[in-house]
């Protein structure tokens, strides 16, 4: 079992900056790949970022690509989305998840955090 715990969102004006965390803890964390999905009301959840603890190259969509990192911090069991230059588009809930096998995917994901909310002014 792994427990996913979101935090940072908030409110930012367009072209503001937030880092969003994701604590994680349970049996063999390590071995899962980590990913980043958004949902915005009315729309579906959609992937926006993922790396695996062994591979040193992440993979984001393209509408987040460079202005989002996703990275790591191993001893605090603590995955971080990094979100600068944002958009009124990029408002939505923001969850974390944990996947055997990971990728872009929903259905490759086991364990969901239940998500902090990101607010864009514009």
């Amino acid at each position: 079992q792994v427990q996913l715990v979101e935090s940072g969102g908030g409110l930012v004006q367009a072209g503001g900056s937030l880092r969003l965390s994701c604590a994680a803890s349970g049996r063999a964390f390590s071995t899962y790949h980590m990913g980043w999905f958004r949902q915005a009301p009315g729309k579906e959840r959609e992937f926006v970022a993922t790396f695996t603890w062994g591979s040193r190259v992440p993979d984001y969509a393209d509408f987040v690509k460079g202005r989002f990192t996703i990275s790591r911090d191993s001893a605090k069991n603590t995955i971080y989305l990094q979100m600068n230059s944002l958009k009124p588009e990029d408002a939505a809930r923001y969850y974390c998840a944990a996947g055997i096998v990971g990728g872009r995917m929903i259905r490759q994901y086991d364990y969901w955090g239940q998500g902090t909310q990101v607010t864009v002014s514009s």
